[in-house]
Parts: C-alpha cells; structure tokens; sequence
C-alpha cells in the first residue's frame, strides 16, 4: 500500500478524482489544510461518487503532522523541478507520494531540503504541468506496478454485464 498526499488542495474536482484513485487502488490519501474548497462542495462529491464510502481519506492541518507522525517512512516529492524521473525510485509498502497545490507545486524551501527525494514526470518541454488527477495517477501506479498489484483485482470478469448482440 502506499500513500498520497496533497498539500494545499485548491480543485475540488481533482481532489474527488484523487479519492477515487485511492479507493481503487486502496491508498491512503492525506489533505493538508488549507483546502480550496469544502468537502460538501457539489463538484467535490460529484468527482468522488460513491467512492468516498470505502476510500481512506484523512484531512491534517498541516504537512509537519504527516511527517511526524512517519518518522521512518520514505517520502517522495512531485515537481516539475526535479531532475529524477518518477520510474527510477522504488516505491516501497507505506511511503508517501507528495503533491503540491494546482497553482504553485510544493514549496521550493521542501524541494530544496528533499531533492534527492524529488521525483518527475518527463513531458513536452513547452508543457508547464500536468492536472494533478493525472499526476497521482500515473505516478500511483507505477508504485502499484512496482508492488505487484498486491491485493488488487489482476483480472476481468464479463460475468453478470449486458451481452451485446450486434458485437
């Protein structure tokens, strides 16, 4: 299992589809206050669905509190800044994947104490970012790729779904 961490929040709809992200992947996803939005706000749980239900989501008041609280975990920082690809670190059980607020990233102070720890996603050169949904995304399962799938659903099942007569 691993865990996501998002440090200042500002989109609800990213957020809603980082819980669900989680839940199917079944990590625990930290937000750091403060959180641009509500979390009873429409487009939040609109994003979220029914995933809330068995999603593990915590909401701390601050990043320090995570850190504390894992004094021996390994801790992985999303940026754009960083010259390691996220595929050349191992994501080992119970570390954490560090994301920044939408409009600014993580703080350059983070950055600069935990370079080696800083991780990216290569993409066009003209690109500025990615959405943060997609970042969590990739990023999480690759840590998953890496842990084998462990106990994660491997395979499908076409049991029970509607059968199509003109395929």
């Amino acid at each position: 299992m691993i865990n996501i961490v998002l440090v200042e929040p500002e989109i609800p709809q990213n957020a809603g589809n980082i819980v669900r992200t989680c839940a199917a992947i079944g990590a625990t996803l930290y937000m750091v206050k403060p959180l641009g939005f509500i979390l009873d706000d429409k487009h939040f749980k609109r994003a979220e669905m029914d995933y809330k239900d068995f999603a593990n989501v915590k909401v701390v008041d601050s990043f320090q509190e995570i850190l504390d609280g894992n004094p021996s975990a390994d801790f992985f920082y999303a940026s754009t800044k960083s010259h390691k690809i996220y595929t050349e670190v191992e994501y080992k059980d119970n570390c954490f994947i560090v994301f920044g607020k939408e409009s600014y990233g993580l703080s350059e102070n983070l950055l600069k104490h935990n370079y080696e720890k800083c991780i990216r996603i290569p993409m066009n050169e003209k690109a500025r970012s990615l959405n943060l949904s997609n970042s969590v995304a990739i990023i999480a399962y690759e840590a998953m790729r890496q842990q084998n799938f462990s106990s994660l659903k491997q395979y499908g099942d076409l049991t029970g779904r509607i059968e199509y007569d003109n395929y």
